[in-house]
C-alpha cells in the first residue's frame, strides 16, 4: 500500500439535502422526503432542437443544453400485454451466456484525464469518485476501470515535474485526427491508482505504448510492482487497424505489420526481468472499420478474424492474458473535426435508432464468431472500449436518458453474446457521453460533479448480474421479438434469478406503458408451478426518454448537472407485487421510458435489499479555524470542492490542463488516516 500520513479527499458539507433539478418537464426540487419514482407531469418548458443537422451549443459539451424531441409512438405500436414463460432450471433452456461477473459493465478512463477524475494525486483522491465506485462495489462485488485510450500510446514516464504534478499534456505535438497530446506522467500515477484500490474493490487495466518499437516498458513494471493483484492486464495496441489512416504508421499498415510489432513487443517483454507476469497482454483492440476479413469483406463492422487468421492467438497465447476490440455504434467526427467531404451526423434522425433493441443486437453480430473461438481459445473477450458515439457522443443524446435505456440493453447483450467485460468511456468536460464527470476547476468550489445517465445503467447491471459470479444472461425476444420491448433473463446457480424488462417508448400519458405476465416453470418444462408468492421490482426512470437530470433508479437520484457527490439521495423504493400462483403467474408494468430489475426469488430479493449500504467516507479532524462551524463528521457528507484560497494547491486539473498541489510525503501504512476538505455556499471551512 502506498498512502500518504493525510489522505486529502474533496467534500461538501450537508446535513440535508434539496436540490432543483432543471429537467426536460420542467422544474422539481428533490429533497429526501419528495423524489421522483415515476412519470411525471409537469409542463414542458423545455426548448427541443429542430433544427437538422448538429447542434449548436455555447457551454463546455458535458454541460450541454441540447435536448432532442422524443421520437413519436411507432404505427403500429408494440403490444402493452404479452406473456414471457421460462423455466426454473437453466439446463431447460438453450442459448445461456456463459457466466459473467458482476462487475462485467465498467469503465474506461482516458489517460489523460484521470487526474481530473480519480484524484490530483496519490495523496488526493476525488471522494465522489470512490463514492461511485463503491456504489457499483456493493452491487457487483468489483469494478474494472481501464486507464488508457488514445493518450496511452504516446505516454512516456518521468521522474517527476518541477510544479509537482503528476502529469504533463503537450498538445504542440498532437498530430492525429483526435488531437491526441502527448501524456507525460510520474509513477504517481500508479500509486494513486492502489490508493483507491486500497479503500474500494477496482481493478485496473493499462496499456503499453505503442507509438513506436522502442518499448516504454515502465508502466508494466511499476504496475505490476505497485498494483499487484489488482492489475488486470495491459492493452498492447489501441485501435492498431487506425494506426495507418491516422498517420500513425504508413496507410498500408496491415494485420501482418501488427501481428510483426506484436511480435517485437513480446521479445522484449519475455527478457524484461522486472516483469515477472508475462500473461497479461490484451489484443488486438481493433475497431473493425479498416482491416477487412478476407472470407466476409462486405461485413460492417468487422470483427478482428483479419487478426485471427494471422494465427495471432496461436503465436502468442503465452502472453495473451484476453482478447478485445472497440466499438462506438457511430460517431461524432466529422461535427468535432470537421474536413472536406464529410457530413455531420442528422441528431433528429439519428435519436430513435438508439432507442431500439435493433441497435445493439446488430452491432453485436459481427463479433458472435471471435467470443465463440475465444471460448475455445480459453481467452475472455472484452469490449474494452465503448460509448454512444465516438468523438466526445452527441449533445442531446449520448447524456440523456435514452444513452441510459441503451446502455442497458447494450450492456445485456454483450453479456448475452459471451463478452466477458465491457468499458464505457469518459473523458474530460468536452465530451458529452460520461458517466462522470468532475465540475471545471474553476467552478469546484461551489459545483459539485455531474453523473450522466449511463452510469445509472451501470448500477442495473451490476445488479442483474450480482455478485456470484454465476450469472448466466439470455435474450428472450419477447412480445413477438418487437424492437422496443426487449427483455432478459438472469440465471444465478442454475436458476432462475432476475429478469431485466425495457421500455423504449416515450408516452408521459401511460398509454404505452406495457404490462409483462411472467410465468415460471409449469407443465410445458415439465416443472412444478415456480412463481413465488410475490416478487420484488426496482425501476430505473425517467419523465422522457430525452430528460438528462431527473433520473432514478429505485426512487433515489444521484443528483442533477452539478449536484452529484456520488451518493444515491433519498429513500430506496423497492415496488412488491403479488403473484397468483394458482395461475403461475406474475404480472408487471413496465413505464413508457424505463427499465424494470424482476427480482424472482428469495436471494435476488435480498441482494437488492443488502445494495443499499455502501460505504462512504466521513471526515475525521479539523485545520481550519477562523470562520468555521463544529460538525458532527456523521452528517458531513461526500464531495469534491474546496475553499477558494486554497483551491489552487488541492485541486486537479481539468482539460483546460489544470493544476496540482504538493505531493506529500509518502507512508505505507496499514490504514490511512482520512482527511476531508470541506467547501460551502457562504461557508468557507476546513474539516479534517
Amino acid at each position: 500500500m502506498h498512502l500518504s500520513s493525510f489522505l486529502w479527499l474533496f467534500t461538501l458539507f450537508s446535513s440535508t439535502w434539496a436540490v432543483t433539478v432543471y429537467g426536460v418537464l420542467g422544474t422539481q426540487t428533490l429533497t429526501t422526503a419528495t423524489l421522483p419514482s415515476g412519470t411525471a407531469s409537469a409542463t414542458p418548458t423545455t426548448s427541443y432542437l429542430t433544427n437538422h443537422g448538429p447542434a449548436p451549443f455555447t457551454t463546455l459539451a458535458a454541460y450541454n443544453d441540447i435536448y432532442l424531441p422524443p421520437p413519436p409512438i411507432p404505427s403500429p405500436a408494440p403490444n402493452n400485454a404479452f406473456n414471457i414463460s421460462l423455466p426454473q432450471e437453466a439446463s431447460k433452456l438453450n442459448g445461456l451466456s456463459i457466466p459473467q461477473s458482476g462487475s462485467f459493465f465498467g469503465f474506461s478512463i482516458e489517460m489523460s484525464v484521470a487526474i481530473q477524475l480519480i484524484g490530483t494525486n496519490s495523496t488526493r483522491l476525488f471522494v465522489p469518485f470512490l463514492n461511485l465506485m463503491a456504489l457499483l462495489v456493493e452491487r457487483g462485488g468489483a469494478v474494472h476501470v481501464r486507464v488508457g485510450g488514445n493518450t496511452q500510446e504516446t505516454a512516456f514516464m518521468v521522474d517527476s515535474f518541477p510544479d509537482g504534478k503528476i502529469m504533463e499534456k503537450d498538445k504542440e505535438d498532437a498530430s492525429n485526427p483526435t488531437s491526441t497530446p502527448v501524456l507525460a506522467y510520474t509513477v504517481d500515477l500508479l500509486y494513486m491508482l492502489g490508493n483507491v484500490s486500497s479503500l474500494v474493490n477496482v481493478k485496473w487495466y493499462l496499456g503499453i505504448p505503442f507509438n513506436d518499437t522502442n518499448w516504454r516498458l515502465q508502466i508494466a513494471e511499476f504496475g505490476e510492482e505497485i498494483l499487484g493483484d489488482n492489475l488486470l492486464g495491459f492493452q498492447a495496441g489501441n485501435e492498431p487497424d487506425f494506426y495507418g489512416v491516422h498517420f500513425h504508421r504508413p496507410l498500408d499498415y496491415s494485420p501482418w505489420d501488427y501481428f510483426g510489432e506484436f511480435g517485437l513487443l513480446t521479445g522484449t517483454y519475455a527478457n524484461n526481468t522486472k516483469i515477472t507476469r508475462k500473461k497479461t497482454l490484451i489484443a488486438p483492440s481493433t475497431e473493425g472499420s479498416v482491416w477487412k476479413d478476407p472470407l466476409n469483406p462486405d461485413n460492417a463492422p468487422q470483427g478482428p478474424e483479419a487478426v485471427w487468421n494471422t494465427g495471432f492467438v496461436q503465436q502468442y497465447d503465452e502472453f495473451l492474458s484476453a482478447l478485445a476490440v472497440e466499438r462506438y455504434p457511430n460517431n461524432n467526427c466529422a461535427d468535432i473535426f470537421p474536413s472536406p467531404g464529410t457530413t455531420p451526423v442528422d441528431l433528429l434522425t439519428l435519436f430513435s435508432q438508439y432507442l431500439t433493441h435493433n441497435n445493439a443486437f446488430n452491432l453485436l453480430q459481427p463479433y458472435l464468431n471471435s467470443t465463440m473461438l475465444a471460448q475455445t481459445w480459453g481467452k475472455p473477450f472484452l469490449m474494452f472500449e465503448t460509448n454512444t458515439a465516438s468523438c466526445g457522443g452527441f449533445q442531446g443524446l449520448s447524456d440523456a436518458f435514452a444513452s441510459a435505456l441503451w446502455a442497458v440493453d447494450y450492456g445485456l447483450q454483450l453479456a448475452n453474446s459471451n463478452f466477458t467485460g465491457a468499458m464505457f468511456h469518459a473523458g474530460g468536460q468536452n465530451v458529452s457521453y460520461n458517466p462522470f464527470t468532475a465540475a471545471p476547476t474553476n467552478e469546484s468550489s461551489f459545483h459539485q460533479w455531474t453523473v450522466g445517465p449511463i452510469f445509472y445503467s451501470a448500477l442495473v447491471m451490476a445488479e442483474a448480474i450480482g455478485t456470484t459470479n454465476t450469472s448466466r444472461v439470455k435474450d428472450l425476444f419477447p412480445n413477438d421479438g418487437n424492437e422496443f420491448t426487449p427483455a432478459y433473463a438472469v440465471y444465478e446457480n442454475d436458476a432462475l434469478a432476475r429478469m431485466v424488462l425495457i421500455n423504449f417508448l416515450d408516452d408521459p400519458s401511460g398509454a404505452h406503458d406495457y404490462t409483462a405476465t411472467i410465468n415460471v416453470g409449469g407443465q410445458q418444462y415439465n416443472e412444478a408451478n415456480g412463481v413465488p408468492a410475490q416478487i420484488k421490482v426496482k425501476y430505473l426512470l425517467a419523465p422522457s426518454v430525452s430528460e438528462k437530470d431527473n433520473i432514478t433508479w429505485a426512487g433515489q437520484t444521484l443528483g442533477g448537472r452539478f449536484q452529484a457527490d456520488g451518493r444515491l439521495q433519498g429513500t430506496e423504493t423497492i415496488r412488491s407485487f403479488p403473484c397468483d400462483q394458482a395461475a403461475n403467474t406474475c404480472q408487471v408494468t413496465v413505464p413508457a421510458p424505463g427499465v424494470a430489475l424482476v427480482l424472482l426469488n428469495e436471494n435476488a430479493q435480498q441482494a437488492a435489499v443488502e445494495a443499499g449500504g455502501a460505504s462512504t467516507y466521513p471526515t475525521t479532524v479539523q485545520t481550519k479555524r477562523a470562520n468555521t462551524v463544529t460538525a458532527d463528521p456523521a452528517v458531513v457528507a461526500t464531495s469534491n470542492g474546496n475553499n477558494g484560497k486554497n483551491r489552487a494547491a488541492h485541486q486537479g486539473g481539468t482539460s483546460q490542463g489544470g493544476a496540482n498541489g504538493a505531493s506529500g510525503l509518502r507512508l505505507g501504512l496499514g490504514a490511512a488516516v482520512v482527511g476531508l476538505v470541506v467547501s460551502l455556499v457562504g461557508f468557507a471551512g476546513v474539516l479534517w
